[in-house]
């Protein structure tokens, strides 16, 4: 076996058998010319296989609640240092979101994403948006993710108890990286809404944007820590700039580049739900069906504040590439 299949191989293998994988290792994945994508995709596509099948798992989002952000997060065009105009809307009506929740039941989604911008909620939101939880589990067989900024374990408790899935709050970058990109709250407050998640039952979902300056090395600190975290989801988003946005358009990403980090946060999470988020389209652009070897899930119909493809296109890419789109009321 050429080394660089060998190494593929002892990559494959340690992620197989939960063993550590070394940061130099971990680094030749994003790094090393020498070792091949094809290979590499392979090698993620076995471990990947073994945990999923060929089943991909699509998540549709509801942008529940646009603007009105006091947060400065510079990747965003919600963000309070944002300079262009966006629309704005307060909390969706209940009706509202109940009708897009049949219609992405009827579309094919795994699971349904409610995101609401804002530092995070108060009691009387809290209460809401059980409510809402609650109904939407007792009308639709699939699983329900909330997005909802910075809470506390209290909280976190009430969202269980109505039968919420998952809890999304995204580290998006390095410990030491994050002062560069937020300073209206530190990674540390991130990291302390994921525990409170976690340590009621909440399925963990947080992730990282690929494509903001970070280094290799910083790739992989966060990789690490949502093995920690043990994050079952894991989106891996690719930059794209938002008009405003103060980080301004980066130029940083290739599709190699992209499906090699893919890769990555297979081997060091082999068990997670690794999902080829935002960005996807446009950074992947014509190796887009590539993502499903490392990645068992997507989103459709676009993200908060920029498009993406449809349902439609979304299920036929799937089908194209000779996976399954999977369904919670199939199981």
């Amino acid at each position: 076996m050429p080394k660089q299949r060998e190494f593929c191989h002892k990559l494959e293998m340690a992620a197989l058998h939960g063993e550590k994988i070394a940061m130099e290792d971990a680094l030749r994945v994003l790094t090393d010319p020498e070792v091949p994508l094809l290979p590499l995709l392979d090698a993620a596509f076995r471990v990947r296989k073994h945990h999923f099948g060929l089943g991909v798992r699509v998540h549709i989002l509801n942008n529940v609640q646009n603007g009105l952000c006091p947060e400065d997060c510079n990747y965003c065009s919600q963000s309070a240092s944002a300079t262009d105009a966006i629309p704005v809307w307060r909390m969706k009506s209940d009706e509202a979101i109940l009708e897009e929740a049949e219609r992405a039941h009827a579309s094919g989604a795994y699971r349904y994403c409610l995101v609401l911008s804002g530092r995070g909620p108060g009691e009387e939101r809290i209460t809401h948006l059980a409510q809402v939880v609650s109904r939407l589990k007792q009308r639709f067989p699939m699983e329900v993710c909330l997005s909802a900024g910075f809470i506390d374990r209290q909280q976190a408790e009430r969202l269980k108890a109505a039968g919420l899935d998952r809890y999304n709050h995204n580290l998006n970058t390095a410990e030491e990286r994050y002062g560069t990109i937020c300073r209206t709250h530190s990674y540390a407050d991130r990291v302390a809404t994921l525990e409170a998640a976690k340590s009621v039952g909440l399925e963990v979902c947080s992730g990282i944007i690929v494509g903001m300056g970070e280094t290799p090395e910083e790739v992989v600190e966060v990789a690490t820590v949502l093995h920690r975290l043990a994050a079952r989801s894991i989106p891996v988003n690719f930059y794209v700039h938002a008009p405003g946005a103060r980080l301004g358009e980066q130029n940083h990403l290739t599709p190699e580049r992209c499906l090699r980090t893919l890769c990555l946060f297979r081997f060091l999470n082999p068990a997670a739900e690794i999902r080829a988020a935002g960005g996807r389209e446009a950074n992947l652009r014509g190796l887009e069906s590539l993502a499903l070897y490392p990645a068992n899930s997507l989103f459709a119909e676009g993200y908060l504040n920029t498009a993406g493809h449809s349902a439609n296109r979304t299920m036929a890419m799937i089908r194209d590439a000779g996976f399954t789109v999977e369904r919670v009321d199939e199981h």
